[in-house]
């Protein structure tokens, strides 16, 4: 399922590649994809518009127009792709923006969850899902961050999961954070103070970082991780990076963890 680097990535192509383009149409392959906007609104509302820009919060896209923004969620295997404009247009683009210049931005769906829909600002779409502070806001320190944790009686795993708490990490990269702490998946949260706080803390922040900087979404180009990542091992056989364990699983809201038994003992 596409996180918080992998939104981040298609933020930075949007930044980098789409900005000041003006959008000559919209072209909607699936309407199944948007959310709270007929298709035909959505087209006269895109007509035209130039992306002004690009933000990210949480597991959330927004193109910036000249006013509100176009959102966009990548549900669990979702992305974005630029296509110059003698490319052919991806398999299951949903939703494409057809630049004047001749190029493309496609919204691609495999799966169909998630979806695309328009807002009036981010504050008051973070605001109408009940979302978290994004985890790599300057605002969310280590201060509010251990004050999250002591708040808390679930295990750290459902906690850093839970996009109404801290937004942006999911099933994948939260396994990802807990092996680079050497936390156990299943430790109460409230439990994790002093030192283990800052080394979860550091964590967080290191991995995602390291994982953006590599281009390294949650399923995607986990072979460009460092070698003591756990992404590139976590499947059915697989070991610890660090200690050649064999890793163990175990489930959390739903979600299969994997970690390390011995580097991250309960």
């Amino acid at each position: 399922m596409p996180e918080l680097p992998d939104v981040e990535i298609f933020n930075r192509l949007v930044l980098g590649q789409c900005c000041a383009r003006t959008i000559a149409q919209a072209v909607i392959r699936d309407h199944g994809i948007l959310q709270g906007i007929p298709a035909d609104a959505l087209q006269a509302r895109l007509k035209g518009e130039p992306i002004r820009s690009s933000a990210r919060y949480g597991k959330h896209l927004f193109i910036l127009l000249r006013a509100g923004a176009l959102t966009m969620h990548f549900g669990t295997n979702g992305s974005l792709r630029l296509v110059l404009r003698d490319g052919s247009e991806p398999p299951y683009t949903r939703l494409r923006l057809d630049f004047d210049d001749g190029d493309r931005l496609a919204y691609v769906n495999p799966r169909r969850l998630g979806g695309v829909g328009i807002c009036d600002s981010v504050e008051q779409f973070v605001a109408q899902l009940g979302l978290g502070p994004d985890i790599l806001d300057a605002a969310f320190d280590l201060k509010a961050f251990t004050a999250v944790l002591a708040a808390s009686k679930r295990d750290i795993k459902a906690v850093l999961m839970d996009q109404r708490v801290m937004a942006g990490l999911g099933n994948i990269y939260s396994d990802e954070v807990l092996f680079q702490a050497r936390i156990h998946p299943d430790t109460a949260a409230g439990n994790i103070r002093g030192e283990s706080a800052v080394r979860l803390f550091s964590a967080m922040h290191e991995t995602l970082d390291t994982a953006i900087r590599c281009g390294a979404g949650a399923e995607r180009s986990v072979e460009r991780l460092p070698k003591d990542f756990l992404l590139p091992q976590r499947h059915r056989g697989g070991h610890c990076p660090r200690c050649s364990t064999a890793l163990a699983t175990a489930k959390h809201a739903g979600r299969t963890s994997y970690y390390c038994p011995r580097c991250q003992p309960n």
